[in-house]
């Protein structure tokens, strides 16, 4: 059997202000003050946002990617449309839980050498599908050693 392993958790909760209606926000440099933070040099990130309206992946964060995943959501859920949701509550925020959904809440990135398993052209982005501003609670865990 080898040494002893020592396995690190941090956990950081950033804030973020956001316009809604498919605002996309680079969210890369906080992932990776996250993990500058934790002296993780193999592992995992986890980022997350807390809420129902907005999900987190990765894309080439430049302005036609941008508006191309808008109008690709847009054709996947549009607003304008009867969804049960607003039916029940009144908010008429039906597609923006939807469009949530179908992204989903985190991703799972690998960390090798002390950074992130990114590509040239590969952030990791926020998008907030809600019909409103908000203020996004992020959470970012690294776990390794």
């Amino acid at each position: 059997m080898g040494g002893d392993l020592y396995v690190m958790v941090t956990t950081n909760e950033v804030s973020i202000q956001t316009k809604g209606d498919g605002d996309v926000l680079d969210l890369t440099g906080r992932v990776i003050e996250g993990i500058e933070g934790s002296g993780v040099t193999s592992g995992t990130a986890v980022v997350a946002v807390v809420g129902s309206t907005a999900g987190i992946t990765t894309m080439e964060y430049e302005p036609g990617l941008v508006a191309d995943i808008r109008k690709a959501f847009d054709r996947i859920a549009p607003s304008g449309v009867a969804y049960e949701h607003d039916a029940r509550w009144g908010d008429g925020n039906g597609h923006s839980h939807v469009r949530a959904s179908v992204l989903g809440p985190s991703i799972t990135v690998p960390i090798v050498s002390g950074r992130l398993a990114l590509g040239t052209w590969q952030q990791v982005v926020l998008i907030d599908f809600d019909t409103r501003p908000r203020m996004r609670k992020i959470v970012i865990q690294v776990v390794g050693e």
